[in-house]
């Protein structure tokens, strides 16, 4: 796609080195109308419910999807980068997990007591149906110290009356993320059970490895045995297969942010000695262990969501367009490389003169583009030779043309450049329809495994939704 390592092309000095991007043109094109059906919506998911017990809840949950999806995740950049992905390399591997973080914060609340009083009952009443009907209504409108009251009210069942003493100050949690956190990840850094056939349902485990900092993993605080980790082993500069970061010749230099390799293992295992599989996730950094527990996700499934471009039978990783217009744009590539080679090595705009046809002062008057007298023995028309770009010829044009209408008949994108037309099947509207049918049909495979892949993704956050 990018015409990089063992596709460039090693042309001898001085002959074209052009290679044709027919894979990237190709790609360009695809990019917006995959896309596009996901963003020219707000309403990205539409949830149905099963029953009719299920109908306020299907509503409450498409609505809260949606907003974290418009709100809180950036969908543009995750589209984008979610079709391209699947676009360039075939495969897009989705991490679904969720991003949360609190702090512990100063605040003042009032300092309570409570008393035993029978005359507040109706009020607890009104609250507890308000509570019940408008939850948003009832903590904006009701006191602190109204609504410990009832709380407590609730819990004894005797109506007592709040009684401020005065302020006092405590420390309390405060919520700064609380979210879903989505990723697309690097193939290069997911290792998947090779026995599960191309299924990711039936895949035991899946590493992935992770570019993380110790700052970060402090940060996170599920983490443990940090002191024992040895940064400059992990280095991320040791493990140039595993980077995905955008220079791998970067890293910081002090240790609180200094990059290093951590390896994610979820899967199962037989934790209980009873031969049923539990599902776990486990980290660990070079040869330390900073993270063992039991999958603490609620839908107890491996986080990772597959989508195939073009799938490959029992296959794991999908098939992008590259891989079927690669020998179009290595032939494109050689033919157009020749057609310049027959430009740029001809003597074009230079001007051949017969030895004896003009004399020393005509021959400086002629160069200077003044007027001239030549030899009678010579004919200036045949003398003086102006050398111009020779014909290509018309075997190149077609080939070059062939290539690229096989390259829009394999991906059923139509690029301008000739191909796709309804003269093989006869110049009729309906012809043209039936070649229209056919690259639509082909998108709108494609567009049913992305969809496919946002349904799972969807699935999974409802039930961290839940939870």
């Amino acid at each position: 796609m990018h015409v990089r390592g063992s596709a460039k092309v090693q042309s001898p000095k001085g002959r074209s080195k052009l290679v044709p991007k027919l894979i990237r043109k190709q790609a360009e094109w695809r990019y917006a109308a995959l896309s596009e059906p996901f963003l020219s919506t707000r309403e990205l998911f539409a949830a149905e419910p099963v029953s009719w017990e299920d109908t306020k809840s299907a509503y409450q949950n498409q609505l809260v999807l949606n907003h974290q999806f418009n709100t809180q995740i950036d969908r543009v950049r995750f589209i984008d980068e979610y079709v391209r992905t699947l676009v360039d390399e075939g495969t897009a591997i989705v991490k679904v997990l969720w991003d949360f973080e609190e702090e512990e914060v100063e605040t003042d609340v009032p300092d309570v007591r409570f008393f035993v009083n029978e005359r507040l009952a109706p009020l607890y009443a009104e609250l507890t149906q308000l509570k019940q009907t408008n939850l948003s209504e009832y903590e904006r409108s009701v006191p602190e110290e109204l609504r410990m009251a009832h709380d407590l009210t609730e819990k004894e069942g005797v109506p007592v009356e709040p009684v401020v003493q005065g302020i006092k100050r405590v420390m309390k949690k405060r919520t700064l993320r609380n979210r879903p956190d989505l990723e697309i990840c690097d193939y290069r850094s997911i290792t998947v059970d090779p026995l599960c056939k191309g299924n990711i349902d039936k895949a035991r485990f899946i590493i992935h490895s992770v570019e993380t900092s110790l700052a970060e993993l402090q940060k996170d605080g599920r983490y443990t045995n940090l002191d024992k980790i040895n940064i400059e082993a992990a280095n991320i500069l040791g493990h140039p297969d595993s980077l995905v970061n955008t220079d791998p010749n970067f890293n910081f230099k002090d240790k609180a942010r200094k990059k290093f390799l951590m390896h994610e293992y979820w899967g199962y295992w037989d934790i209980h000695g009873t031969g049923k599989l539990v599902p776990i996730v486990a980290a660990w950094v070079d040869t330390v262990l900073v993270r063992m527990e039991e999958n603490p996700l609620p839908h107890r499934k491996l986080p990772f969501i597959l989508v195939q471009y073009l799938p490959v039978r029992k296959e794991f990783y999908g098939e992008p367009d590259g891989h079927l217009l690669a020998d179009n744009q290595k032939v494109a590539g050689a033919v157009a490389r020749g057609m310049i080679d027959i430009m740029a090595r001809s003597a074009n705009g230079q001007v051949g003169v017969r030895k004896d046809a003009l004399d020393a002062v005509n021959k400086r008057r002629f160069e200077l583009g003044q007027n001239y007298q030549f030899n009678p023995t010579a004919d200036p028309r045949q003398a003086i030779f102006m050398h111009v770009y020779p014909e290509i010829p018309q075997s190149a044009a077609v080939m070059l043309q062939m290539q690229h209408q096989e390259a829009e008949s394999l991906t059923g994108v139509k690029a301008f450049s000739g191909g796709l037309s309804g003269d093989a099947l006869g110049d009729v509207a309906t012809s043209v329809r039936g070649v229209l049918d056919a690259a639509s049909k082909r998108e709108l495979g494609i567009l049913r495994r992305l969809s496919q892949g946002l349904v799972e993704i969807g699935r999974m956050i409802l039930a961290m939704n839940s939870e």
